[in-house]
């Protein structure tokens, strides 16, 4: 595979999703390939319809183990449907979330186990691997009062719990980050918005020269 891999990881309400939107709105015209852009779960129809049933609220009663699954079977399909064929087509692939953010959620956050979450994605994934993660860092409490000031209509079960959840979340991202320093890049996410855009495409054309012109 000739292309590159890039995820966007950070708990919930560390502002990751509207960066991208603004890192894609200023890369598109300085890349030297054609960008894809994906999340997860979802990316594809049978993805997607997976995460209609892992993020209902309507189903407080799922087991943990019954969503590290879920998660990791959308991120099956997700692979082998989208990943894949991009990087084989040396495309950019830039993905919202991916299994970092099973071992931060599933693995410490539910306390199934961060490496009992990483070895079962290890068969999901079969070896997938980002080139670079940019995770973005904030303090649970200003996580949580952004989704309830801003996200009234896109709350999900995650986004229910309470704050220790949260903080168990923040320290296994942390974690992560200090354990794979060549791969993991650190974003304050608690900058302006602006800011936080501007840092992360340092960071990508850094990392990445040889996907711009």
């Amino acid at each position: 595979m000739t292309g590159k891999f890039v995820t966007i990881e950070g708990p919930d309400g560390s502002g990751k999703t509207s960066a991208l939107k603004g890192i894609i709105e200023k890369i598109k015209v300085l890349l030297a390939t054609e960008l894809v852009v994906t999340r997860e779960p979802g990316g594809n129809p049978i993805s997607e319809a997976v995460r209609d049933v892992v993020l209902n609220q309507d189903y407080p009663e799922m087991d943990k183990r019954t969503e590290a699954l879920l998660f990791a079977a959308s991120r099956r399909q997700h692979i082998v449907e989208t990943i894949l064929p991009a990087l084989e087509a040396n495309k950019l692939v830039m993905c919202d979330r991916y299994v970092d953010s099973s071992i931060a959620y599933q693995g410490a956050g539910r306390d199934i186990g961060m490496q009992a979450v990483a070895d079962m994605n290890l068969f999901a994934t079969n070896g997938t691997e980002p080139d670079l993660t940019l995770y973005f860092d904030v303090p649970s409490e200003i996580g949580l009062k952004r989704i309830f000031e801003h996200r009234q209509n896109e709350v999900n079960r995650l986004d229910d719990e309470k704050l220790a959840f949260h903080q168990k979340v923040r320290k296994a991202y942390q974690q992560l980050a200090v354990e794979n320093p060549e791969r993991i890049v650190t974003i304050d996410a608690a900058q302006p918005l602006d800011k936080v855009i501007e840092d992360c495409i340092k960071v990508l054309m850094k990392k990445l020269p040889e996907s711009f012109k």
